[in-house]
């Protein structure tokens, strides 16, 4: 901490802030907070950093969207959620900088192609929406990909907001509903990914004094993506949660 700039701090605020804004209104926004940290900070050890903040922005997003969860999603993902987590975390104990940004880049990239073809073909069909009927076989094979794949995403660079963003924009989720589902999805699994981050040293005395001061931060950056989110339209919505994805893993591919 002691090594940073006064611009290097003022970078780490505003992505602080882009983590609560993104946790309130646009989920997805904050993979450009992840390529913040990654910047002004060494790759693998900014994971460790931005993920106190993250789980901060996690409260807040719960405490305000936690009526609208859809449970059967989120219990249909967390098994393969663990999975994925445990990949990363096996991952994360060979894998350099420039591994890590370029598979994460790619697989960002990838799914958000794939999701539009996918929600162009939907709305040929109906309007979509998510449903409390059993799951067919073909969803619960799109949750486990989805859940492994955001497992490993968001423990090996915290990237798994688009993935999750893209799955329940699949789902034809709504604005609250994506929303508060994707607020418990991410207090749950960020939280259990913190003994995970201890482990590898990504968590330490340094980085949570750094974390002290970024906290500050989340807050106005939430209250000021609650002010927005009822005047962003459904389509709007997931248009700017398609192009933050894009942008994130661009970025990721780039840098």
């Amino acid at each position: 901490m002691d090594t940073l700039t006064l611009w290097q701090l003022a970078a780490l605020a505003a992505a602080s802030a882009l983590v609560g804004f993104s946790k309130t209104a646009v989920s997805g926004a904050n993979t450009i907070s992840l390529a913040v940290f990654a910047a002004v900070l060494p790759a693998r050890e900014s994971t460790g950093v931005l993920l106190p903040v993250l789980i901060a922005g996690d409260v807040l997003a719960v405490l305000v969207y936690r009526r609208h969860a859809h449970w059967p999603t989120l219990l249909r993902l967390f098994p393969a959620v663990a999975v994925g987590v445990v990949a990363g975390t096996l991952f994360m104990m060979w894998a350099d900088d420039a591994t890590v940004r370029t598979s994460i880049g790619a697989i960002l990239v990838f799914m958000a192609g794939v999701t539009v073809w996918r929600r162009r073909q939907a709305e040929a069909v109906a309007e979509p929406g998510a449903k409390d009927g059993p799951p067919t076989t073909a969803e619960r094979l799109k949750a486990r990909s989805y859940g492994v794949l955001g497992g490993f995403t968001t423990m090996v660079a915290n990237a798994g907001g688009p993935v999750m963003s893209l799955y329940l924009l699949s789902a034809g989720f709504r604005k609250l509903g994506f929303l508060g589902t994707s607020a418990w999805f991410f207090l749950i699994v960020n939280t259990s990914k913190v003994p995970f981050s201890v482990g590898l040293g990504l968590i330490d005395g340094q980085s949570l004094l750094l974390d002290a001061c970024l906290l500050l931060f989340v807050l106005p950056g939430a209250w000021l993506g609650r002010r927005c989110v009822d005047r962003i339209n459904q389509r709007l919505f997931e248009r700017l949660v398609l192009a933050a994805t894009v942008l994130g893993g661009l970025q990721l591919l780039l840098t």
